[in-house]
């Protein structure tokens, strides 16, 4: 699988079941090129212009599946949960 695929996958936790939202990015390791985490921009930012920014920032090792459309995921959301730096 290249990474350009596991772009607009939908991310869902399978401890509660919760859609997380859409890969954006992913970060690698320099030294092996493997994956070491997902970057799934939290999906609910209907009305973000006054509120911080968040991002789910998902360890590989947490990834349980791989599917056409989707990736499974195993996180306790609040300890993946990063605020963004906006710029």
């Amino acid at each position: 699988m290249r990474i350009c695929e596991l772009r607009n996958k939908e991310v869902i936790n399978i401890c509660d079941c919760r859609k997380l939202g859409f890969v954006e990015d992913v970060n690698i390791d320099p030294c092996t090129g493997c994956v070491k985490e997902l970057i799934v921009p939290e999906h609910s930012r209907l009305f973000c212009l006054f509120q911080e920014e968040f991002e789910y920032v998902i360890p590989w090792c947490c990834v349980r599946q791989l599917g056409e459309d989707i990736v499974l995921v195993e996180v306790k959301t609040k300890e993946v949960r990063k605020v963004c730096n906006s710029v």
